[in-house]
């Protein structure tokens, strides 16, 4: 099997996100296998790091200065609408109802997680690309 071949094949696995390919020729046969690496590792809420108060509601809590606004879902928070863009929101902006605060992917659904209540971000306690759990606490407001 010719080598350019090989490399489109290895191509379209790591962009398919499939873990495994099979292709047969005649008599030659080639198989890519990859390891997934789980978008969401399930790990137990007394696990998780949590930089402020934690409480199982989704919805945003209340905190002495203000309010954290927690994850609705599990999946991999990401601060910007695409890699090398502006985050949506920073520390010490105000934002309104309805203005988007990250993106959620989840089940290579990217959901937008929107301000519930206006107020100003005091800070942003996950880091870009990270998996998250549902419940997990993302920004905290002033």
């Amino acid at each position: 099997m010719d080598l350019r071949k090989i490399k489109k094949l290895i191509e379209i696995v790591e962009e398919s996100g499939i873990s495994e390919l099979e292709v047969r020729q005649g008599e030659e046969a080639i198989r890519i296998v990859r390891p997934l690496e789980p978008a969401v590792r399930f790990v137990p809420a007394e696990a998780l790091p949590v930089r402020s108060a934690d409480t199982q509601s989704a919805a945003p809590a209340r905190s002495p200065s203000g309010y954290v606004v927690k994850a609705p879902l599990a999946g991999t928070f990401y601060r910007a609408p695409a890699p090398g863009e502006r985050p949506f929101v920073k520390p010490g902006q105000t934002v309104e109802v309805g203005d988007v605060l990250c993106i959620i992917e989840s089940m290579k659904m990217m959901n937008q997680i929107e301000a519930e209540r206006p107020g100003r971000v005091a800070e942003v306690l996950i880091d870009d690309g990270r998996p998250i759990g549902a419940g997990q606490p993302l920004f905290r407001f002033d």
